[in-house]
């Protein structure tokens, strides 16, 4: 079994968990479908906007496929996120990224 299936299995049992919707989203994107990757990355911002790492990876997603305005925004909206909810070194990151976007 891969791991896609592993975690298509354990989202069976408890579709709502933020981690396996997030690593789900992730393992497309090493699969190399970005664009199934990006759009569940999207559904993790949308459910679960708290969630800080869905931000990022979807921004270097964003970026690596030349979309820099949209790699921009949720780069922007992740940092705000994370200034919510006290996660200085995502933030930092984040910030970081975004700046060699120009």
């Amino acid at each position: 079994m891969s791991r896609r299936e592993q975690l298509e299995e354990l989202l069976q049992s408890d579709p709502d968990d933020v981690f396996l919707q997030y690593a789900l989203a992730l393992e497309f994107v090493s699969a190399g479908d970005a664009d199934e990757g990006l759009s569940r990355l999207a559904k993790v911002n949308d459910q679960h906007p708290e969630y800080v790492a869905a931000y990022f990876q979807r921004g270097q997603v964003l970026a690596e496929q030349g979309r820099t305005d949209e790699a921009r925004d949720a780069l922007t909206r992740g940092m705000k996120v994370a200034q919510q909810v006290g996660d200085a070194h995502a933030e930092r990151e984040m910030s970081e990224f975004l700046e060699t976007l120009g």
